[in-house]
């Protein structure tokens, strides 16, 4: 199935064998404190700048209403983020991941984001 929209993630999600769990990262961007002129000013302009986690989530399929709701639950929490990374972490024997497994997962993703290693995410 191509995931072209957040509304085919969700069937994708719901399609699956196993339970999902969506684990969500919202990140906005800064320069480094040793940025140039020409970055600052490029920055100002709205290009470029370094990725920076700025809060997670998991939500199985069935707690996402559509992404207009997500978008107004993630603004409640104050954060003002530039991109969202979405990726499913799927069950077994017919379970939801655990909380500490989609926390271990959510934890690896942060990281991979920092790193600019996020190409396995949509």
């Amino acid at each position: 199935m191509e995931i072209a929209s957040f509304a085919d993630l969700l069937l994708a999600a719901c399609a699956q064998s196993q339970p999902q769990r969506l684990l969500f990262v919202f990140a906005g961007t800064e320069l480094p404190d040793d940025s140039s002129v020409e970055q600052r000013v490029s920055f100002a302009a709205g290009r470029g700048g370094a990725l920076v986690p700025l809060m997670v989530v998991d939500k199985s399929p069935g707690e996402i209403e559509s992404f207009e709701a997500l978008l107004e639950e993630s603004a409640a929490l104050g954060q003002e983020w530039k991109i969202m990374f979405a990726a499913a972490l799927s069950g077994a024997d017919q379970q939801l991941p655990s909380s500490a497994q989609a926390q271990a997962a959510l934890q690896r993703m942060v990281e991979a984001v920092r790193q600019g290693m996020h190409q396995s995410f949509i």
